[in-house]
């Protein structure tokens, strides 16, 4: 199975052309070279709105799983988790978890990291650092999950039939 990808970078500088997105190109090598189909590739500016249109638009046109770069620290602009989470129907704490405790081994820093990753329908979404080094060895962490996650995702819609009416409790 060809793994759908897309991989949005998140940065003013890189959106004007004043810097070159480098974060953003070693994640689409990264995934060419396992044999994704990376179907699309955007740079957009740090604003929520563009970043949360970018992501649904994108997740409409069937990716199993949108990568972004940039907007994850503390910076007044860094707002790519606010923007996924808008988005998103469900939180997966444990990717990001996982790429913190990682990173944390080699730098101090990852401990300002507000990424987040998360599902919105079929799609995983996860963001991942804008340092070129960061987002790779970030994504060398989620890697590992990937095909087992978009396997899941790709699963059955749950059959809630035989689930409990809501105001139904268990005992204690």
């Amino acid at each position: 199975m060809s793994l759908k990808a897309a991989i949005i970078t998140c940065s003013d500088r890189c959106a004007r052309g004043e810097a070159r997105d480098d974060s953003g190109q070693a994640l689409y090598a990264i995934m060419r070279a396992r044999g994704a189909e990376v179907m699309a590739y955007e740079i957009v500016p740090d604003d929520v709105e563009r970043i949360a249109g970018k992501l649904r638009e994108t997740a409409e046109m069937g990716a199993q799983v949108i990568l972004t770069t940039g907007g994850t620290g503390i910076a007044a602009t860094d707002v790519t988790p606010e923007a996924t989470r808008q988005v998103i129907d469900r939180e997966v704490p444990g990717i990001a978890e996982a790429m913190r405790a990682a990173s944390l081994a080699a730098t101090p820093h990852a401990m300002l990291s507000r990424a987040v990753a998360g599902i919105r329908g079929r799609t995983l979404i996860i963001n991942l650092p804008g340092s070129p080094k960061g987002a790779r060895e970030c994504l060398e962490v989620a890697l590992p999950a990937l095909d087992h996650a978009v396997e899941l995702l790709a699963g059955p819609v749950p059959d809630d039939s035989h689930a409990p009416p809501r105001e139904w409790h268990p005992q204690r």
